[in-house]
């Protein structure tokens, strides 16, 4: 409920912006059709008016592909032609229009629905509380309209914005099986990346504490000395601790069994519980999302809040994770030095698991902190 009021705002600010910007995009429609007209037959003339009205078109298209995106969550590919931009300015202000309409019907509801509340300040008496029932709920019901009508033209926007200022259908193609290819690739790369650290964690970790461990048996074996025996046989017993605790931790951070058995929430306060610094996460989803978004969100914590530990000395490390519109945000936030590159290989690779589920990620990261790093994930 509250996510969905929080949607209305931003939409009812959207189209209230919107509105604004028709009045200029009018204004600006008018005055190219006065000016293109009277050269319509003259190339030369025609082509020195088209350029300013082509870039003013772009400029008008630019603000109103900002403003979809900032406040109606609608995201249109910025590459576009002026020509489309310009048939787009002459074509929106009809919706920016109509979305003052419906905003302003969305105020006069809200006016009567709640005069109940002010109506005794402005009144000396009220002698039919009957009517005065009937006109709020008639004003809650006009709101209610305004409601959907709101949705409805942010849908219309959206489907005028795409039809001018996106990309054709054949471009769509094309940018998608890029991205794809891209796709494809960078997981194979992060499987190769994953391998190569695994080996070298089994060599550099494991390998060396069993190396240890067969010579300090063999040492054992080979004494004469029964207390030199044991006090080698103990230090032998220590040494395969180690080595077990090691290859647990390389097991870990292979694919933790707890994200199967419990979930991702608990995994994640797992890795808030093995981390050395405090380490604070806030869950807010409803249902466990799918395993294999699951999968990436469990790594990005794990990897950011294992850079932040190793390379930010943070005092504290803050983990989100919620959802909204068949989206998954997670956020992890140090109080470090800063400074994270994001062209790292840890950071990378988070980078190429995200995409790999279309999703999105970013670091944020100014010198002396503090460092978010942040990933949208489809979960619907």
């Amino acid at each position: 409920m509250r996510d969905m009021a929080r949607r209305v705002v931003r939409c009812g600010v959207g189209l209230i912006m919107g509105t604004a910007t028709a009045a200029v995009e009018l204004l600006f429609a008018l005055l190219a059709g006065a000016v293109l007209l009277p050269v319509a037959a003259w190339p030369a003339g025609r082509g020195a008016v088209l350029r300013p009205v082509l870039a003013g078109a772009r400029t008008l298209a630019g603000l109103e592909r900002a403003r979809l995106a900032m406040w109606l969550d609608l995201r249109i590919t910025p590459a576009h032609e002026d020509v489309r931009a310009l048939r787009y300015v002459a074509c929106r202000w009809a919706l920016g229009v109509l979305g003052g309409v419906v905003m302003l019907t969305a105020a006069i509801g809200l006016g009567y629905g709640t005069f109940g509340l002010y109506g005794w300040l402005l009144l000396d008496g009220i002698r039919d509380p009957g009517s005065l029932v009937l006109g709020s709920l008639g004003g809650f019901f006009l709101v209610f309209l305004a409601v959907q009508g709101i949705f409805g033209v942010v849908g219309l926007e959206g489907q005028l914005a795409r039809h001018f200022l996106g990309p054709r259908h054949q471009e769509e193609l094309e940018r998608r099986i890029a991205e794809l290819s891209a796709s494809r690739a960078a997981v194979v790369d992060a499987v190769n990346d994953e391998r190569r650290r695994i080996e070298r964690d089994l060599h550099d970790g494991v390998q060396q504490r069993l190396v240890a461990l067969g010579m300090l048996l063999g040492r054992a074996r080979r004494s004469q000395d029964a207390e030199r025996r044991d006090r080698l046989m103990g230090q032998a017993h220590d040494e395969s601790r180690r080595a077990l605790d090691e290859l647990r931790e390389v097991a870990w951070r292979i694919y933790p069994t707890t994200l199967d058995e419990a979930g991702l929430r608990a995994a994640l306060e797992t890795v808030a519980e093995r981390a050395s610094v405090p380490v604070g996460v806030e869950y807010e989803l409803a249902e466990e999302p799918e395993q294999a978004v699951a999968t990436v969100a469990y790594f990005v914590v794990c990897e950011a809040v294992t850079n932040a530990v190793k390379h930010a000395a943070p005092t504290r490390i803050s983990v989100a994770v919620r959802a909204e519109e068949q989206r998954m945000y997670v956020s992890v936030q140090d109080d470090g030095c800063g400074g994270a590159n994001a062209a790292g290989s840890g950071l990378f690779g988070l980078a190429r698991r995200v995409a790999a589920l279309d999703g999105t990620f970013r670091v944020v990261s100014p010198p002396g902190g503090p460092t978010v790093v942040a990933a949208e994930l489809p979960c619907g």
